[in-house]
């Protein structure tokens, strides 16, 4: 999530990365999903409030880039859903 922040991307990020909003869902390109940790079960209960749910769907804030991420490729859903509002 930092690193679309810092790049101007349109990524919310409501809730700071503390897991409790889900506008930072992202969609994991197939390629690289089974590249990245599992979900945690607190991850996996806020993706199963997101708009658009996909397979490789992941909270960006959840995502820790390292080395082996280099080039990872992801989507934005086309609409967010802020938890925190609601």
């Amino acid at each position: 999530m930092e690193v679309a922040v810092r790049h101007s991307l349109d990524m919310e990020g409501a809730c700071e990365g503390n897991m409790a909003c889900s506008t930072c869902h992202v969609i994991v390109d197939p390629d690289w999903s089974g590249k990245l940790s599992r979900p945690a079960e607190e991850e996996e209960d806020m993706l199963d409030l997101v708009y658009g749910l996909r397979r490789t769907s992941r909270l960006g804030c959840q995502i820790i880039m390292t080395a082996e991420l280099d080039g990872l490729t992801l989507r934005l859903p086309s609409e967010s859903r802020n938890l925190l509002n609601e």
